[in-house]
């Protein structure tokens, strides 16, 4: 795997969206300066307090860190990752993460800490490694894309997040609290290499992170080290179906079920049967729900990210650190 290395001086541009997790960001913030002060690195902390200014700050970091041969970096959770990762693409610069969220797939898939310190370390002692970035539509997912009932799922998780806090239980109580519901099934249009399908399905999961895909238990989840996304499509069932099918997930034995579909691909089509003459449609990319035009393109990036991580022998994948 082809590395660079960071200069020692290189500045670090830091987008700290101070929304995301559940830690003060005050505190946040001053482990962050004073963390990097101490190592004597120069860095600049472009804070992030509307969430409509994420992508304008996040190109402005970019731009900064092309003018100075700096490096960009994300502090937030998977939503504020993905939108810095979105300005870095393609623009040559290093790209470090801060995670904050509550899930953390992206960092802790490539060996990069949730303690806020430790991950300073890691940025402060690490090569940049290229990595691959999946696209829906020309927008980044660096975990993951989906469309139908997952987006809503998030959307109503976020919803008990700002009522009950934001952590793991709550998200989990939020699911199931989702599934409790009565869901619609989707008429699709799905287009893989040189064959088509007409499907009826609850939801289209396409996943670009290996963690993520072991924990729920899907025998793909290497395809994504090989160049490859991973597509799941969820056959519409019944609402007692879809508690067992979320509670096997939890116990890592999703890919098990009859119910799921899944396969690994470079590109694939989907066009939903769209309601009402409306061409957009609700996407979820990385745990932030947005709309996009249809149809609607998953692909591998033609380019790859540069990532500051811990090192790895050639073969291997780094240890997720919050087991360890």
């Amino acid at each position: 795997m082809q590395t660079i290395t960071i200069n020692s001086s290189a500045p670090f541009f830091i987008v700290f969206n101070a929304g995301s997790g559940h830690d003060d960001a005050a505190e946040t913030r001053t482990i962050i300066e004073t963390v990097l002060t101490e190592a004597g690195r120069e860095h600049h902390v472009m804070l992030v307090e509307d969430a409509s200014q994420l992508p304008h700050i996040s190109a402005q970091a970019v731009a900064r860190a092309q003018a100075e041969n700096g490096v960009v970096i994300a502090a937030g959770g998977d939503g504020t990752i993905n939108a810095v990762a979105q300005a870095a693409l393609g623009s040559g610069c290093p790209f470090g993460v801060l995670p904050q969220g509550t899930f953390n797939y992206f960092s802790r898939s490539h060996g990069i800490p949730s303690d806020t310190a430790e991950a300073l370390r890691v940025l402060l002692n690490s090569h940049a490694y290229p990595v691959q970035i999946g696209l829906v539509n020309d927008k980044v997912f660096l975990v993951n894309a989906s469309l139908g009932l997952y987006p809503k799922l998030l959307e109503e998780r976020e919803a008990y997040k700002q009522s009950y806090g934001r952590n793991r239980l709550v998200a989990w109580w939020a699911g199931i609290m989702t599934l409790l519901h009565e869901h619609r099934p989707m008429r699709i249009h799905v287009e893989h290499g040189d064959q088509s399908y007409e499907l009826r399905t609850l939801m289209v999961f396409a996943s670009n992170n290996r963690l993520q895909l072991e924990r729920i238990g899907f025998p793909e989840a290497k395809a994504v080290e090989q160049g490859l996304l991973v597509g799941t499509v969820l056959k519409p069932v019944a609402t007692l179906t879809l508690l067992r099918l979320m509670l096997r997930g939890a116990l890592g034995q999703l890919g098990e079920a009859d119910h799921i579909a899944s396969f690994a691909f470079r590109q694939i089509t989907v066009m939903p049967a769209l309601l009402y003459g409306r061409d957009r449609i609700k996407v979820a990319m990385d745990g932030e729900v947005t709309l996009l035009k249809a149809p609607l393109l998953f692909r591998v990036a033609p380019e790859e990210l540069l990532l500051l991580k811990p090192e790895v022998t050639p073969g291997e994948t780094p240890p997720d650190p919050d087991t360890l």
